[in-house]
């Protein structure tokens, strides 16, 4: 019986230090222009806008962006990536197919502004792996956006 409970004590003092492993967005961190380091909803704010700043100056894609309202922009996509990493934030927004019903965004377009996406993210020094996840958990809105 002595040994049932020392085995119970263990078992539930393993359980009370197991911590779930943190989200991408607990761990997203990126380098501000100050060299100061961000984290969660700051991090995300500092990439979206070299993001929006890429995009903006990209000639294969910033025809499409030309009089938007670019802060309505800025404000969505730190929305998305906020949410799709797994933070406390919310997208109201359009869903990506009625968004961008009619604008027939091509492959080539959606393959520059995942490279401008990249681009903001290197220059934020993200790490390799949240790199990863983010675009891995963005890419699926491809088949939303292309095409439509």
């Amino acid at each position: 019986m002595r040994q049932l409970v020392l085995v119970g004590v263990v078992g539930l003092a393993a359980c009370a230090t197991m911590q779930p492993e943190p989200t991408l967005y607990e761990r997203l961190r990126a380098v501000d222009s100050t060299g100061m380091t961000r984290q969660g909803r700051d991090a995300i704010g500092v990439v979206v806008e070299s993001f929006v700043a890429n995009l903006v100056t990209d000639t294969r894609v910033n025809a499409r962006f030309q009089g938007k309202p670019l802060g309505k922009l800025t404000s969505s996509l730190a929305d998305q990536i906020c949410e799709a990493s797994g933070g406390p934030c919310s997208y109201y927004g359009q869903n990506m197919k009625t968004t961008h019903q009619g604008m027939k965004i091509t492959e080539a377009e959606w393959n520059a502004t995942v490279e401008d996406l990249v681009k903001a993210l290197d220059k934020h020094k993200v790490g390799e792996r949240e790199k990863k996840e983010l675009l891995g958990a963005l890419g699926p809105m491809k088949a939303d956006i292309v095409g439509q």
